[in-house]
């Protein structure tokens, strides 16, 4: 099992932005520098505590300060810009970190960023659709392209302009071929947009806030979709994220992974829990359907998504949560802000150097057994 990181990332509104940005791009580099395998990074428009804008050009700087992990966004949201700048702008990060890119793609959540950009009354899932095929086709045709697919609102030809003999009308290709990975980030349960993740040969990323009971549903979808499109889905394409603080003491990481109010991990669930309560989302965070939504309260939502503890510990809980989802290629390790910097490095360390290989130790020996 590979070990990621995942940050969207979640800032108090009171720091300065520049510390914010340079704690973001340390922790990456300490992945890296762990052997860490992706690093994925979200992006947000109108968000003070949310505060990467471009996820592709803030990991842009990463690519000369990092050798080996991938640098991936998380996401790049698709309804938000032209399928050319995007399909563009990816290919040349490919080049330049050669082929250490992953895109992550999803239609764009935040509202306001809607609101902002004018498209708040769109079908931003339509969007995103549209938006895909047309990247796509950018990276799989050669000039003149004649992209015009039925019902997509975006068309891309070069019929008047194009002097290919100057290099006019030609769109950048990636370095890997066919093409970089496509992750798609999963967050409800059940989803059914993992179904098409697996006809197009997306990848699922599940969300770290998301209960761990309802992560098998989407590798279940998932499989489904593969099987579909007539391939055998590969346990090593579904990454799972979750919320773990690792200490060298139980006390420790009960204080600061669960109890103390200025844990990063209480701002983290306050704020994830307060955002999917105004957007009607609480089914996220809900054990069953019909479960009620004065039920989800901040202590329900920390004492299902957050794991904490010591090395010992935290490896029992990923085994025991792994005997429930069955399988899965990377744990991924979801980055909070930095509230105490060597706690928060000493857990990545932790995570990295002790949990990890005692987990993979231990399926390893579960597989032998079987």
């Amino acid at each position: 099992m590979r070990l990621g990181y995942f940050t969207m990332p979640v800032h108090p509104m009171h720091r300065n932005w520049s510390e914010t940005l340079r704690e973001d791009r340390e922790a990456i580099i300490l992945c890296d520098q762990l052997g860490f395998h992706d690093a994925f990074v979200g992006e947000h428009l109108t968000d003070a505590c949310e505060n990467i804008t471009n996820s592709m050009l803030f990991q842009a700087t990463l690519i000369h300060a990092t050798r080996q992990i991938k640098l991936a966004t998380g996401t790049t949201n698709l309804a938000q810009m032209h399928p050319v700048l995007i399909a563009v702008n990816a290919a040349m990060f490919d080049h330049l970190s050669q082929g250490r890119f992953i895109m992550g793609v999803s239609p764009g959540a935040l509202t306001s960023d809607s609101e902002a950009i004018g498209i708040l009354d769109e079908d931003r899932n339509k969007i995103f659709a549209e938006a895909i095929d047309v990247i796509l086709a950018v990276w799989e045709r050669d000039p003149p392209y004649d992209i015009d697919f039925p019902g997509n609102r975006f068309k891309v030809g070069f019929a008047r302009t194009a002097a290919l003999e100057l290099g006019v009308g030609i769109l950048a290709k990636p370095f890997q071929k066919p093409r970089p990975e496509i992750v798609g980030t999963v967050v409800a349960p059940f989803s059914p947009g993992v179904v098409l993740m697996g006809r197009r040969d997306f990848h699922p990323l599940s969300a770290n806030f998301l209960l761990a009971k309802h992560l098998r549903s989407h590798w279940q979808n998932y499989a489904k979709g593969k099987a579909e499109a007539g391939q055998t889905a590969d346990i090593a394409d579904w990454r799972v994220a979750r919320t773990i603080f690792v200490a060298d003491d139980d006390k420790v990481a009960r204080r600061y992974g669960r109890e103390d109010q200025n844990s990063p991990y209480h701002f983290y669930f306050s704020q994830m829990l307060a955002k999917m309560k105004r957007g009607n989302r609480l089914y996220v965070f809900k054990s069953h359907k019909e479960q009620p939504d004065e039920e989800i309260t901040l202590d329900f939502v920390m004492n299902n998504c957050v794991t904490y503890g010591s090395v010992d510990k935290v490896v029992d809980e990923i085994l025991k949560m792994r005997e429930e989802t069955g399988d899965f290629g990377e744990l991924v390790y979801a980055g909070m802000d930095w509230v105490d910097p060597a706690l928060a490095r000493r857990s990545m360390q932790l995570m990295a150097e002790e949990v990890m290989p005692r987990v993979n130790a231990a399926i390893g020996k579960s597989a032998a057994a079987e």
